[in-house]
């Protein structure tokens, strides 16, 4: 009854469209669209279609009537065709598609033209559908505007533009909404333009310039300028007509008050904004919320959910409205996070749906499990979502008062199907991208962040939205010997592979300069070197923090970085003044000067890229203000909250790094003392003496010097004797734990033997050292080693 009401309704600009959805709607057509003869009868040309992009079906806007094609076989004998894969794969004219999964119909329609239907169903065309697809070729009418462009007679509502030189045809009716008299109109369509509002000439002039315009339909609403009122909306529907070698030649159509046109729910600009906001929905919960915006209001719905097809599972991306209790009691037992997952086993009736891939509409009383019927009592729409020939997912609409379905209604339902079906699969691939772009990111960083003696520290890493490129933004805090914390915070020039593969060696080059004891300005120095000589295009920043813990001291380099800002336990803040030098890898021979920060117990320090404070409408000064004014109006006691709300006002157009430390000040202070081992013959005599000055003083019991004499006596005799160069022995103790450490200028490890023999003179000593110790070990000093001792004392 719908199909037949459309089809036998008045002829009107809008009608051919109508006509046309129906064949999407009652057909399962994915495709469908009108060729009639051009001006001269060589060219069929395309008049007008709805549905999914013909370029995915390699179809033509005109096709030669000397040709071979199906259409023109149609348009010579008068015959329907019906060609499945096979056939169109054999046919030369249809190798231009980029596959043949698909199926044809070619019919003949009145004055000489030919309706053309795509499925890409398995079972498609069967004898309902071609009944549908006869009636509607019966029923599709040319567009009275073409028509009359061709006779040289306008109706008073219809325009015909040349495109080669601007002059346009207009009726009537449309000078009378541009406020234009007959005898002063020139004929010329910059006269018309000079009445829009500025901000619609650019869409406006994109339909009236031929050279950005192929073949084919357009539809926009703009703005008028009136002196004696607000602006007006018009609507401009038209289609540009080929004119000779594939040439434009003419854009025909009509311009009509929007405000008299039918209503939104069945306004085609509706779905043009749909496909806009689509369009820039970078994600499947963009995707879902622009469906429910352009649905819900027009439709007067009360319930839509959106779900992504997950095997035999809609997993939820959006509920509207999203409270739990307005929802069926089976989706309320599957709310497991944010929204629920609903089995489609357990609803029969949508699981049909979805396998025949058609929209499927029922009004109240039908009856229906109860998952479903309490989505829409007073009626449901279900929209399977088609994408690549498989369900990407489904819409469900709802409503709570008996709802009568009009075909308009079933047009924009279906025409949105097919938008957000596309848009789906699109997002769900670039979320994927985007997630394995994150994570790769996350395995260049570090996966924890160590417990530091007398401090805090909390870092945060956002990869841009903007792309699905790697950045180059890394963090690091390097625990080192005697207390020393070096925080790190760096930028690599670009978002790619390259990039985030040189802040991984970046990163890695650090860390290892640090852990060797040099100073900041070394330890950035031989970076920079590094850098230089790995002889890449790109360059870094960087920002490098050596924290004393048990002075409240610190040492802080900048090459090319932004510079620490400092929170005080009082609230208030300050950007540290620290001179920097060049970014990394621009200068073989640069300068890194060291700036002193003084810390006290309650600081915090903020270290951050770039992307947490630039944006296209701020600069870096004013984004450092604005940081260090969210700093002091947060409270450092929950140093993950306030990372979270720094993190709230960064731009995702480029990735951001933060590093937040709380310095809280050592309980405990280590008691040091250091001496410099001579190579005299007496030197492990002298350092004997020196360690047992130094644990009477700081009262060790007597029962525990036996054992540390015997590794002090073995780390020194090893280093006097296998090493060259200075040797120092350094004693700390720190909760009756006391650690020996002698230094030497060698490298070379010294390696525990796995068994001695009788007769061998050497190799004991670190067997004995393992056995008296705690712990021991080695790590790289300023090019040499350190070999150190762990001892528990006992009182």
């Amino acid at each position: 009854m719908a199909l037949k009401a459309v089809t036998d309704g008045p002829e009107s600009p809008e009608r051919l469209r109508h006509v046309l959805e129906q064949g999407l709607v009652f057909a399962g057509a994915a495709f469908v669209a009108l060729y009639t003869p051009g001006k001269d009868g060589d060219l069929l040309c395309l008049v007008e279609s709805a549905g999914v992009p013909r370029s995915l079906y390699g179809i033509r806007d005109g096709y030669p009537t000397s040709g071979g094609s199906p259409v023109v076989e149609v348009h010579r004998t008068g015959r329907a065709a019906w060609l499945g894969p096979q056939e169109l794969a054999e046919c030369a004219e249809a190798r231009r598609a980029p596959s043949w999964d698909f199926s044809l119909a070619v019919l003949p329609a009145p004055g000489d033209g030919c309706l053309v239907a795509v499925s890409e169903h398995p079972d498609a065309f069967t004898t309902d559908d071609r009944r549908c697809l006869e009636l509607i070729a019966d029923a599709v009418v040319r567009p009275a505007p073409e028509r009359a462009a061709e006779s040289g007679e306008l109706p008073a509502d219809t325009f015909a533009l040349a495109m080669d030189t601007g002059r346009i045809e207009v009726g009537d009716t449309i000078l009378e909404l541009f406020g234009i008299g007959r005898d002063a109109f020139d004929g010329r369509v910059e006269t018309l333009l000079a009445l829009t509002v500025p901000e619609d000439l650019p869409a406006l002039m994109s339909v009236t310039e031929a050279d950005h315009m192929s073949l084919g339909d357009r539809e926009l609403e703009f703005r008028i300028l009136r002196s004696g009122g607000p602006p007006r909306w018009l609507r401009l529907r038209g289609r540009l007509l080929p004119g000779g070698e594939g040439r434009p030649a003419r854009l025909v159509g009509t311009v009509a008050d929007a405000s008299t046109l039918r209503s939104d729910v069945t306004d085609v600009a509706r779905v043009q904004r749909l496909a806009a906001a689509l369009a820039t929905a970078g994600t499947v919960r963009d995707v879902s919320q622009a469906v429910v915006a352009a649905l819900r209001k027009p439709l007067r719905a009360d319930r839509i959910a959106l779900a992504e097809l997950e095997n035999d599972r809609l997993v939820v991306t959006v509920l509207d409205p999203p409270e739990p209790e307005t929802w069926p009691e089976l989706w309320r037992r599957e709310w497991r996070a944010e929204w629920p997952e609903a089995p489609v086993r357990a609803m029969p009736t949508l699981a049909a749906a979805l396998s025949e891939g058609r929209a499927q509409i029922w009004p109240a009383g039908t009856a229906l499990e109860p998952a479903l019927a309490e989505v829409g009592p007073g009626g449901l729409a279900v929209l399977p979502l088609p994408a690549g020939g498989r369900m990407a997912g489904a819409c469900l609409i709802g409503w709570d008062a008996p709802h009568d379905f009009g075909p308009d209604e079933r047009a924009l339902l279906t025409a949105s199907a097919g938008l957000a079906g596309q848009a789906l699969m699109r997002a769900r691939a670039f979320d994927a991208e985007h997630e394995l772009v994150g994570m790769l990111q996350r395995q260049l960083l570090p996966r924890r962040l160590p417990v530091l003696p007398g401090a805090t520290a909390v870092a945060r890493y956002l990869p841009s939205t903007a792309g699905l490129e790697l950045g180059g933004d890394w963090y690091d805090v390097i625990p080192m010997p005697d207390n020393h914390v070096a925080l790190v915070i760096g930028d690599v020039q670009g978002h790619s592979a390259a990039a985030a593969t040189l802040m991984g060696q970046m990163r890695t080059a650090l860390r290892a300069y640090a852990v060797e004891g040099h100073p900041p300005d070394v330890v950035v120095s031989h970076a920079n070197r590094l850098l230089v000589d790995l002889e890449t295009d790109l360059f870094a920043t960087c920002c490098y923090v050596d924290l004393d813990m048990e002075e409240g001291s610190a040492w802080c380099v900048r090459a090319g970085h932004l510079p620490p800002v400092l929170r005080h336990s009082d609230g208030s803040t300050e950007i540290a003044e620290a001179e920097g030098g060049p970014p990394l890898g621009v200068m073989e021979q640069a300068d890194f000067p060291m700036a002193p920060l003084r810390l006290r117990p309650g600081t915090t320090i903020a270290l951050a890229t770039d992307g947490l404070v630039e944006s296209a409408d701020s600069d870096i000064d004013t984004g450092m203000n604005r940081l260090a004014t969210e700093l002091a109006a947060a409270d450092p006691a929950r140093l993950g909250q306030v990372a979270d709300t720094l993190l709230g006002s960064a731009r995702r157009s480029d990735d951001v790094a933060l590093l937040l430390v709380r310095y809280d000040g050592m309980a405990t202070h280590p008691r040091r003392e250091s001496w410099t081992v001579w190579r005299v013959p007496q030197a492990v005599g002298h350092a004997r003496r020196f360690t047992r000055r130094t644990l009477r003083s700081w009262n060790v019991p007597a029962d525990a010097l036996d054992s540390v004499l015997l590794v002090v006596s073995e780390l020194v005799t090893n280093a006097l004797v296998h090493t060259d160069g200075r040797v120092r022995l350094d004693l700390t103790l720190v909760n009756q734990r006391l650690r020996v450490a002698v230094a030497d200028s060698s490298p070379r490890t010294p390696a525990k033997p796995r068994s001695i023999g009788w007769e061998a003179t050497g190799g004991r000593g670190i067997l004995l050292v393992s056995a008296m110790s705690a712990a021991w070990g080695t790590v790289p000093v300023s090019g040499g080693k350190q070999v150190w001792s762990e001892i528990t004392l006992e009182r």
